[in-house]
Order: C-alpha cells, then structure tokens, then sequence
C-alpha cells in the first residue's frame, strides 16, 4: 500500500510538472498568437476632411496711374491692392507731385484711372469759381440774380443765396454792395471774396 500511495504521488508531481511545462507554453503561444492576432486588424476611423479647397489666388487689376508719377502707365497688381502700391509700382511720385491730392489708402479697382495732379495743378482746382456774368461789366447784380446764380459766388452755397433773395423781397433791394453784410452768415471775410463779382445796379 505504502508503494502503491508513494507511485500516486509521484504520477501526480509528474503529471503537474508536464501540465505545468506543457500547459504553459501552450497558453503562451495562444497569447502571442492573439496579439498578433489583434494586431494584423487595423481600422481607420479618420473622419473624411470637410476643408474646402485652398481658395485660387487673387486675380491681377489693371491700373492706368498717370501725371505726377516718375513713370506714368499700366500697371497690373494683385486684387485689393491701395493706391500707395499702384504709385510705387510707377516709381513713385515726382518732384511736383501733390501728394494729398488722392487718398494713398483706397483700394484700387480693375480698370481704374489714377490720376495725381502737381502742386500747381491742385491750386487751381481749389480756387473759387468765377462768377457767371450778368452785368455789362461781368459783376452779378444782388437784386436781379436768381438763386442758381447767387450760388456760383464764391462761399455762396443754397441757404445763404436763399437769404440773399430773402432781404432783398423783405427790404426792397439791396442799395450797396456792403449791404449784403446785413445778412446772416455774410460777413467781411465773406464780403472780400465777393465784393469783386457784384453790383447792385
């Protein structure tokens, strides 16, 4: 019996020892192979891009850039460009150029004519217009002129022309040129950039 329970024990160490070795081996293999397993299946889970295509590049205007520029011509620049560029692309401005004659920050269109007058040429367009004739002698007559013509004196706009044709109704006309002093708003520095252009007879 002692021999028969001593074999028992040792077939059981034999067969632990065998599942032991076996066994082992076995469920590590299975383990690599379910890794590689696991590792063989790939998803791509990347979502399909909604970025719009690169927008083209801005299309070229073309610019005519004329007069006080070092070299008038056609220039083609990208859309959106200012004027200041469209002036460097002509060499800049030249000596006699008025550079506060155009606003060097507005943006250029496809087409445009960009004019920049001379010193000279800006003075004259601030000058005060001439007064239309209507006399012999050229002078506008404060008690005839209608209100079209009181408008071309110079600092004569609408609501002081229509003042003008107001005293004169109210007062029976006007007796001196110095008289038109009497009106609200016309005073001597008005008075002096006039008193050349009318009469009263």
């Amino acid at each position: 019996m002692k021999d028969q329970k001593e074999k028992n024990v040792w077939m059981i160490w034999i067969l632990l020892a065998f599942c032991l070795s076996g066994c082992g081996k076995s469920g590590e293999a299975y383990f690599m192979e379910s890794t590689e397993d696991t590792q063989a299946v790939s998803y791509d889970f990347t979502e399909e891009s909604t970025e719009e295509p690169a927008a083209r590049p801005p299309a070229d205007c073309c610019v005519h850039i004329c007069g006080a520029v070092r070299n008038p011509g056609v220039y083609s620049l990208p859309s959106g460009s200012r004027i200041y560029e469209a002036i460097a692309k002509a060499g800049g401005l030249s000596a006699e150029a008025c550079q506060d004659s155009v606003n060097q920050a507005e943006t250029i269109t496809d087409g445009q004519m960009i004019r920049i007058p001379t010193e000279e040429e800006a003075a004259m367009q601030e000058e005060p217009p001439q007064a239309d004739p209507t006399g012999q002698d050229g002078r506008i007559n404060l008690n005839t002129a209608d209100i079209d013509t009181l408008m071309t004196l110079p600092g004569i706009g609408a609501s002081k022309a229509q003042s003008i044709l107001a005293y004169r109704e109210a007062q029976g006309g006007f007796s001196s040129i110095e008289d038109i002093m009497n009106i609200t708003g016309i005073k001597e520095g008005v008075y002096t950039k006039i008193k050349d252009y009318i009469t009263v007879n």
